[in-house]
């Protein structure tokens, strides 16, 4: 089973960046994933989840109305599309998949993929 995130790089302050997830050797079309966060000397944290058809999604309050998570179970991808970025986003994001939705909160399922560098500097 393998999740691998692309899309990262180095952005200036209120610029946009796309991440992707590609998922193989397992279906998730009927999980739901999510993305997160790990910065420099700090705690992985979640950052946004989507529900398996799409129709439900949560998002951590940092990043709320900047950033947007969605799926495509046709072509096995997760995307996060996230503009208005700001140093503090900085970090390495990583896809995750199979986890539970509980109200209010996504805990996270076994598997993970490599990650992905974000930078926002200018």
């Amino acid at each position: 089973v393998q999740l691998v995130e692309s899309g990262g790089g180095l952005v200036q302050p209120g610029g946009s960046l796309r991440l992707s997830c590609a998922a193989s050797g397992r279906d998730f079309s009927g999980n739901g994933m999510g993305w997160f966060r790990q910065a420099a000397g700090q705690e992985r944290e979640f950052v946004a989840y989507i529900n398996w058809s799409g129709s439900r999604t949560l998002y951590a309050d940092s990043v709320k109305g900047r950033f947007t998570i969605s799926r495509d179970n046709a072509k096995a991808m997760v995307y996060l599309e996230m503009s208005s970025l700001k140093p503090q986003d900085t970090a390495v994001y990583f896809c995750n998949g199979g986890g539970i939705y509980v109200p209010t909160e996504y805990r996270p399922g076994m598997y993970w993929g490599q990650g992905t560098q974000v930078t926002v500097s200018s």
